[in-house]
């Protein structure tokens, strides 16, 4: 079990392998979003412990509003043993908003990069 002081790394990592694929990410959309399909795909979702954070890798060739701010408070909350990937998988599936987790504060998030083919 991967921990990164209160949090279980490697439950976060488990539980965010459930939301790479193609999806309808509308649990995990801003109430705002005005996007005109919440279906995405998600080609990787890795979650690591890197010294002193936890560093998550994530693409796609887009996102909805605050939906990487939402995937990163939900997976919180699975690192502090609140829920299980199998909830994430609830949620995922849901399609409700209120069953996710709370959205993470931007500060900490950083886009690091933007590449076309």
């Amino acid at each position: 079990m991967a921990r990164h002081g209160a949090l279980d790394v490697g439950a976060m990592q488990e539980a965010a392998k459930e939301l790479v694929g193609h999806y309808d990410f509308s649990a995990f959309r801003a109430t705002k979003c005005q996007g005109k399909n919440p279906v995405k795909t998600l080609t990787r979702f890795d979650v690591v412990a890197e010294k002193d954070r936890i560093m998550a890798t994530i693409q796609s060739r887009s996102f909805l509003h605050h939906q990487v701010r939402i995937m990163m408070g939900t997976l919180k909350r699975v690192g502090e043993g609140k829920w299980t990937r199998e909830d994430v998988i609830k949620i995922r599936d849901s399609k409700q908003r209120h069953l996710s987790g709370p959205t993470a504060p931007a500060y900490g998030l950083y886009l690091t990069g933007v590449s076309y083919d």
